[in-house]
């Protein structure tokens, strides 16, 4: 009489192997649907955006330590002085309420920043003393280097989200895209149709 096992042993061989080449498989399912590839663009596009923020809290850090320079010199300038501190403090605030995910919020107060700057390099140059100021050319040098790196930072950030939104709208990469969530991410632009950063010079 034969055995029962002897029939069931190698319907659980057959069940085990099924699973140990599903397991063997899911990697080449996963590489061929851009799963992986999505993740990893993703991941570049964060890391990316990161950099943006680093940037551009080191420009709101540098702003207050510039208007106390000024009003050391141009007291009664308080309007512009005014509105330079409460665009920073629209800058902190995207910096803190977006954690890198409203790339719009934080260019516009960026720019909304740079914009109260200009107006501030207006009264600068009617003080030629505060011009020539040590600490005063400090600063101006440190907030010119930020814009730089600000300047580079957004053009790497847009580089990586340029080639991602591409990646995720081509077959099959969109078809995982759709079934796992992943969204175009957004450019990071001081205004329609441009990319350049602007500068603020003292200097002039």
């Amino acid at each position: 009489m034969t055995d029962p096992r002897s029939r069931t042993m190698p319907l659980h061989r057959a069940r085990r192997m099924r699973g140990v080449l599903a397991l063997l498989s899911l990697p080449v399912l996963l590489g061929a649907c851009g799963y992986n590839q999505i993740q990893s663009m993703d991941e570049n596009v964060t890391r990316a955006s990161a950099n943006i923020e680093t940037q551009l809290q080191r420009r709101a850090d540098l702003i207050p330590n510039l208007v106390n320079v000024v009003k050391g010199f141009a007291a009664q300038e308080s309007e512009v002085l005014t509105q330079v501190t409460e665009a920073r403090a629209g800058l902190t605030g995207a910096l803190s309420r977006t954690g890198g995910t409203d790339m719009a919020e934080l260019a516009a107060a960026n720019s909304n920043l740079t914009s109260a700057l200009g107006r501030l390099n207006v009264v600068v140059e009617a003080y030629p003393e505060l011009r020539s100021n040590e600490n005063f050319l400090r600063l101006q040098d440190e907030l010119t280097g930020t814009e730089n790196r600000i300047a580079v930072a957004r053009t790497d950030y847009n580089e990586v989200v340029a080639s991602y939104n591409a990646y995720i709208r081509r077959f099959p990469a969109v078809v995982t895209a759709k079934v796992t969530g992943a969204k175009e991410r957004e450019y990071f632009e001081a205004d329609a149709g441009s990319r350049t950063a602007p500068t603020v010079d003292f200097s002039k």
